[in-house]
Formats: C-alpha cells, sequence, structure tokens
C-alpha cells in the first residue's frame, strides 16, 4: 500500500500528471496511426520524464559543481559575495558571515537590490550581515548589475579603486564555474569558494528516484549551461 500511494502520489501532483498525459496521449495517437504527432507527443513525455528525475538533473547539475572544491585554508583581502536571485541564497551569506570572522576583511555584495526609505538606502543583505555580527563599515554595496557578466565588471572596478588584489569568490556551486569565466574575462584571479552543493554524490538512488519529480535541479542546470554558452559568445572579446 505504501509503495502504491507514493507512485500514485507522482502521477496525480504536478508534473508528473502533465508527464503521464503526454505519454497516454502520443500512445492513443500511435493507436490511431497518427505516428508523427503520437512520436513527437510521446518524445516530449520521455523527455519531460527524463528532466524530472534526480539521476538525469543530478548529471547536469554533477558538471557544473565538480570543478570547484571548498577550499581547506583560504587567503584574501576581500570577499566578493555574489547576490541576486538564486537557490539557498542564505548559504552564500552565512558563509561570508564565518570568512569574514575569521580573516577580519571587508566583503563586497554584488548584486543587491537597494532601496530607499526616509531618504535612506536599504539592502536586506547588509541587514542580514549587521545582523549577523558584520560591522557595517566592512560592507561594500555593488547595485548596479543586472547580471553576472556586470556583478564581475563593476566589482572589479571597486576591488580597483580600494586597491583589492585577492579576492575570495562566495557564490553557490553550480554557478561558480560562469562567474570564474567572467572573472577571468576581465583579468581578475580569484580564490573560488563554493557552496550550496545540490548534488549528493552519497546518496544512492533508489526505485522512486526514478518517478516523476519536479524540473528545479534540471532548470537551474540548463540556465547555467545556456549562460556559460551566450557568455562565451557574447564577451568573447572582453576585456
Amino acid at each position: 500500500m505504501y509503495i502504491f500511494k507514493k507512485i500514485l502520489t507522482h502521477f496525480l501532483l504536478p508534473p508528473g500528471i502533465f508527464i503521464i498525459s503526454l505519454i497516454f496521449t502520443g500512445a492513443w495517437f500511435l493507436h490511431k496511426r497518427k505516428w508523427k504527432a503520437g512520436i513527437v507527443i510521446l518524445m516530449l513525455g520521455c523527455f519531460a520524464w527524463a528532466l524530472s528525475i534526480a539521476p538525469v538533473s543530478d548529471t547536469m547539475i554533477r558538471g557544473l559543481e565538480s570543478e570547484y572544491s571548498i577550499p581547506t585554508k583560504v587567503k584574501g583581502d576581500v570577499i566578493i559575495l555574489l547576490g541576486g536571485p538564486s537557490r539557498g541564497p542564505f548559504t552564500r551569506i552565512f558563509t561570508a558571515v564565518k570568512l569574514q570572522k575569521r580573516l577580519d576583511i571587508p566583503i563586497i555584495v554584488s548584486g543587491v537590490k537597494v532601496s530607499k526609505h526616509n531618504g535612506l538606502k536599504f539592502s536586506i543583505v547588509k541587514h542580514f550581515l549587521v545582523d549577523l555580527g558584520i560591522p557595517a563599515d566592512k560592507i561594500i554595496e555593488e547595485d548596479k548589475s543586472r547580471d553576472t557578466f556586470e556583478n564581475v565588471e563593476f566589482t572589479k572596478k571597486i576591488c580597483v579603486k580600494l586597491g583589492f588584489t585577492n579576492p575570495i569568490l562566495v557564490t553557490s556551486a553550480y554557478h561558480m564555474k560562469r562567474a570564474i569565466m567572467c572573472f577571468e574575462r576581465v583579468d581578475i584571479k580569484v580564490t573560488p569558494f563554493p557552496v550550496g552543493y545540490i548534488y549528493r554524490k552519497d546518496i544512492p538512488y533508489k526505485w522512486n528516484s526514478y518517478l516523476p519529480g519536479d524540473f528545479l535541479t534540471a532548470s537551474i542546470a540548463i540556465k547555467e549551461w545556456l549562460g556559460i554558452m551566450f557568455y562565451k559568445f557574447a564577451y568573447s572579446g572582453a576585456p
């Protein structure tokens, strides 16, 4: 009964119900000898199923996360904390806080959204950092960037202006590959400190790992790989 409930739940809730609907619709078209429509719809259903299961999405994200590991010893004169929408932003913040307290160096928060209240600038990230014990004068905000490459461009200007030469980069493990690529484009060498790993190699797959899940991990991986390809093309001439 437990296994039946598990299987039923995966196929009754999205995206499982849409995946199984595509597969059955494709099979119905094939039964009606509508070969082209049947094959296309059936393949769409199977493709969506594949993207939603852990073995496939883990493989996609592993290629992003395996290139850089957490350093055992780290030295630097500034921490670059990449902000913006991400999976697990608090992991980035907590890691930056731990590093700052250990090394007593400034934090550049890049990509933050700054709002004004009573004529004063205010950002949630800075508020969190201060609440976690980081002195306000150790926090440098960069609020002009809209994507990773602009994060890097504006952060470089800050580093050059203030004389920082050995930055430590804190960002999500899946995002590190694209971020490092951008820093290399503008001739800045950073010490990567990846956080928030999604892929867990020590967790074995079970039968229910092959039931339809969600597209979150796959969508993150696809976005990153597309971003890497776009940046290679768009910024090939930088700096």
